[in-house]
């Protein structure tokens, strides 16, 4: 069965929102985002107390409950009973676009399944907001996200040598000087990056070279904060 992807149909209240939320700063929230938060039956969120931060301070008091990651099974089909039940729910996550590096994709799929309104409701999102700081092609450009912990990592990374586009990952400050070991392990250490901190806050940093250079000045650091975005030029880039 085919499911429109635009406006929901105007008989029908059973809708579930995407909805992007700042990255950082409060002032990319947009007011068609905030209309419908106030307007929705339920917000399912990330976390709660993050997302009760935000709502509180645009007097959003819609009922919220808990979807994440280790939850996101049992709460699809709490959505789809609300929806059954002829009511609306948003999802939120901590920040950025929900289905991006976290929950959001079984909910997605399952309500597509059954034939509701699926609208999404675009704002910021910290992939593509790196990637044009980064001032490296975007005209091609691959979304890998976090990097497996352990299982995983280094055949990803090897499948990723000769990639062509333009990557993008998401990173811990914790993790991050273990990334660029690794990034320059498999791509070289003269390959053209940027990493991208705290993007829309009031520290936003965006510091682009070689991954060699950028390794040395992460490595001399102190202290890191902040979520990490890093871009890395594809294989035969060149300046």
């Amino acid at each position: 069965m085919l499911v429109s992807l635009g406006e929901p149909n105007s008989q029908s209240v059973s809708v579930f929102y995407i909805v992007a939320t700042p990255i950082g700063n409060l002032g990319d929230f947009s007011p068609r985002a905030v209309e419908v938060l106030q307007s929705v039956d339920y917000i399912a969120c990330e976390d709660t107390r993050t997302s009760g931060k935000l709502l509180t301070a645009f007097k959003i008091n819609t009922p919220v409950f808990s979807f994440h990651q280790h939850n996101e099974h049992s709460k699809v089909e709490h959505i789809l009973n609300i929806l059954r039940g002829n009511q609306s729910v948003a999802l939120i996550s901590d920040a950025g676009m929900p289905g991006i590096s976290d929950p959001g994709f079984l909910a997605i799929r399952a309500i597509k399944k059954e034939g509701f309104d699926v609208i999404v409701i675009p704002g910021p999102d910290a992939a593509t907001t790196a990637l044009i700081a980064s001032g490296l092609p975007s005209d091609r450009y691959t979304f890998e996200g976090f990097l497996p912990h352990k299982k995983g990592r280094q055949k990803k990374l090897l499948a990723l040598t000769d990639e062509e586009r333009t990557m993008i990952f998401y990173e811990s400050p914790h993790r991050i000087v273990k990334l660029l070991k690794e990034l320059k392990e498999y791509f070289g250490e003269h390959r053209i990056a940027a990493i991208a901190r705290e993007l829309t806050k009031k520290f936003e940093e965006v510091n682009r070279g070689t991954i060699n250079d950028l390794l040395q000045d992460y490595e001399s650091r102190n202290s890191i904060k902040g979520e990490i975005a890093v871009v890395v030029s594809g294989k035969g880039y060149s300046e």
